[in-house]
């Protein structure tokens, strides 16, 4: 009996692990994008001829922090459903 509670510990346990790690890094790449954005629209108010490219730049750093936020989530994803 005490094998199965010690067993059911461990699959609480990597589901606990992998939703923290999940929870984790959507909390730090909304944080990231946001700072972003911030240091975008403040670039674009002190430079208003520069709007294109800033915003093109912003673009492309966000994707590129999603991109790692989502290959987070699918390795915290992995180690709760890995037996």
């Amino acid at each position: 009996m005490s094998v199965a509670k010690a067993e059911g510990g461990a699959s609480y346990g990597k589901g606990l692990g992998g939703g923290l790690a999940a929870g984790l890094a959507v909390i730090g790449a909304g944080i990231g994008i946001g700072r972003i954005g911030g240091g975008a629209v403040e670039s674009i108010a002190r430079q208003p001829e520069m709007a294109g490219p800033i915003g093109t730049n912003m673009i492309i750093t966000a994707a590129l922090v999603e991109g790692a936020a989502l290959f987070a989530v699918v390795v915290g994803m992995l180690g709760i459903l890995q037996a």
